[in-house]
């Protein structure tokens, strides 16, 4: 049975990871990586109610959200802004015009795509003018906008029927863990992004090219 569709993660794929930039900010100001990665984005792994879960499932605003995480910076005694680590991903990134340009080609070779996303109503115009999203998806999962987040499986699932496509004729790459293995537990094929999202773009064209 071969490969007929790639389901993608947004962040860590197509731009840089929002884990590194948390990495990075923590090291540079001699903060520890674990507690402010606790502060910004919670048990990322499970559905709570922390404010940086409500925010992707579309339940509270932007605004909300970042007082919400202040008062728990502020409890932790973290001074900075936690949204001041997300600042890093508008750098330079010397990688997404190749992933751009190798997931086009993958489309264009007739598998189907989606792009399955844990996101922010209010981040919807940016990351939407960062690549060319209606030539690289046919489908788009958008945690705020149907109330869910991964690694609920009902997030792949709801990709998978619109694609019409059975989890092990699919590949999924995300830059979390977790969502990684969720997708496996599912049936799905993975591949976990790291630093070097080419790297996983060469694992994936050829899983693609054992499979067909």
């Amino acid at each position: 049975m071969g490969i007929d569709a790639v389901l993608y993660d947004f962040g860590g794929v197509f731009t840089r990871s929002p884990f590194t930039a948390v990495d990075e900010g923590s090291d540079e100001l001699g903060l520890e990586r674990d507690m402010v990665f606790e502060v910004l984005f919670g048990p990322y792994g499970e559905d709570t109610d922390h404010p940086w879960h409500r925010l992707e499932r579309g339940e509270v605003t932007l605004a909300e959200a970042r007082q919400a995480l202040l008062a728990l910076a502020a409890d932790r005694g973290l001074a900075d802004d936690p949204f001041t680590f997300l600042g890093r991903l508008g750098g330079r990134d010397d990688q997404r015009e190749a992933v751009v340009a190798r997931a086009l080609a993958i489309k264009a070779s007739g598998v189907r795509t989606a792009l399955v996303t844990n996101n922010i109503a209010e981040f919807g115009d940016g990351w939407r003018a960062m690549v060319p999203v209606d030539d690289l998806f046919d489908v788009v999962i958008d945690s705020c906008q149907v109330g869910l987040r991964k690694p609920n499986p009902a997030m792949f699932r709801a990709a998978l029927d619109a694609l019409d496509v059975a989890p092990a004729q699919s590949v999924f790459l995300d830059d979390y863990l977790g969502n990684v293995t969720a997708a496996v537990e599912l049936g799905m094929h993975a591949i976990h992004v790291g630093a070097d999202r080419l790297a996983a773009f060469d694992e994936l064209e050829r899983l693609l090219e054992a499979r067909v």
